[in-house]
């Protein structure tokens, strides 16, 4: 492991999901889970994320989009969560699941909206 890549991720991945989410799953990792962990903190967050070449809003905007496309709706409500962190707007937000439903279709769209929904309520934007 790179510890230097691990820590740069570790800071992106807090700044974004929040340091209470990412200790709470780094403390519930065991023998069989953490090196997964520590490989994605590493590489997705570190040299992903710590790449500065695109600024933390338009990655998350990008990750609302893929993870859409994929139907991954569990890590599109964290990224949904992350991106208010990251800066994005209710509006944009409105405008990523817009191109979800047209690129993807209209249910994967009304789902992006229902998790939506309820991560800009929790979050007070609603």
């Amino acid at each position: 492991m790179d510890k230097d890549l691990f820590e740069k991720g570790l800071a992106k991945r807090k700044a974004t999901l929040g340091a209470a989410y990412v200790d709470k799953n780094l403390a519930a990792a065991d023998d069989f889970t953490r090196p997964f962990q520590e490989a994605m903190t590493e590489w997705c967050w570190g040299f992903g994320w710590g790449d500065e070449a695109l600024d933390p809003k338009t990655r998350s905007l990008m990750n609302l989009s893929m993870l859409g496309a994929l139907g991954r709706l569990h890590e599109w409500e964290t990224h949904c969560r992350g991106a208010l962190n990251n800066g994005v707007t209710k509006d944009e937000i409105r405008a990523a699941v817009h191109v979800i439903a047209i690129y993807c279709g209209v249910p994967m769209g009304l789902e992006c909206f229902r998790v939506a929904r309820k991560v800009l309520e929790e979050a007070g934007e609603l």
